[in-house]
């Protein structure tokens, strides 16, 4: 399994690829599926729109929220096509991370001039190994 470092940048890798290629202004429905494809072709086993289930208080909620992509049952990727991100969008990401107890999240803003703008690396609790 490669390091998380290695999968989020050829995450990255591949959004920059994808945003110079289509340019920005699509749906994030589109920018969802050809980033999927694209990981998917790397060899990455790659889940859009995951269902996620939660607990609370002694109950649980299936499905109550659903991960844009999921990279190798690790890496979480919130895709989103907006004028600028929001700190909300970050602390969307964030509480992803700990509900699923995953360390690295991705925030992907399609719609800049340039991909390089848009991209926000989360993390929770997350150690990079020496």
């Amino acid at each position: 399994m490669k390091p998380i470092d290695h999968v989020s940048a050829d995450v990255v890798d591949a959004s920059i690829r994808i945003h110079r290629e289509l340019g920005p202004g699509l749906l994030e429905s589109v920018y969802e599926l050809v980033l999927a494809a694209s990981l998917q072709r790397m060899g990455y086993k790659v889940d859009r729109q995951k269902p996620i289930d939660i607990d609370f208080d002694g109950m649980r909620f299936p499905g109550a929220f659903r991960i844009d992509v999921l990279v190798d049952d690790r890496l979480i990727v919130e895709i989103k096509s907006v004028e600028q991100l929001s700190k909300a969008h970050g602390k969307q990401l964030l509480t992803y991370l700990r509900l699923t107890r995953q360390p690295v999240g991705l925030l992907l803003n399609f719609a800049g001039a340039t991909m390089k703008e848009g991209i926000r690396r989360v993390v929770n609790d997350y150690r990079s190994p020496d």
